[in-house]
C-alpha cells in the first residue's frame, strides 16, 4: 500500500478559507521521507503550523459575522486566522518516532469556527506501508 505524506511542501485548506496555506513542519523534525520533514498529528499550532487561508467566509468567526452585520447583512470575509484546539485526524497506520502518526492525504482537523480542514496538496512525498 502507498501512502501520501504530508510534509513540508504540503498544502492544506479550510472551505471557510479563501485560499490553501502550506502546512509548515518545523525544521526542528528529525523524521524524513525522501529527504522532506515529515508532518505529525501535533503540527497543528494556528500561526505556527497552520498559517491563515485568506479570508474567512464563515459567520461562525466573531469578525466576519461583526463586519457582515455592519454591512447590513452582506457577506464581508475578514482575515482567516483558524482557530485549532485539538490534533489532527490521521487514519495513517505510519508512526513518527514518539511524534505520533504521521499525517496522510486523508488527515483532518477542526477548526472551532466550523472548518474541517484537510489535505489540498500532500506533496510528492509516497511511502509504503505494510
Amino acid at each position: 500500500m502507498t501512502l501520501a505524506v504530508v510534509g513540508e511542501i504540503s498544502l492544506v485548506q479550510c472551505p471557510f478559507g479563501t485560499e490553501p496555506t502550506p502546512l509548515i513542519v518545523l525544521p526542528d523534525r528529525t523524521i524524513l521521507a525522501e529527504g522532506m520533514l515529515m508532518g505529525n498529528i501535533t503540527d497543528m499550532v494556528t500561526l505556527v503550523n497552520i498559517p491563515t487561508f485568506g479570508e474567512c467566509t464563515t459567520l461562525s468567526n466573531p469578525e466576519t459575522e461583526a463586519a457582515t452585520d455592519a454591512a447590513s447583512g452582506v457577506l464581508t470575509p475578514m482575515p482567516c486566522i483558524p482557530v485549532i484546539t485539538d490534533v489532527w485526524e490521521s487514519e495513517a497506520l505510519t508512526v513518527i518516532a514518539t511524534e505520533g502518526p504521521a499525517i496522510d492525504q486523508t488527515s483532518i482537523i477542526l477548526c472551532d469556527y466550523g472548518g474541517v480542514i484537510f489535505v489540498d496538496e500532500p506533496g510528492n512525498v509516497t511511502i509504503m506501508v505494510p
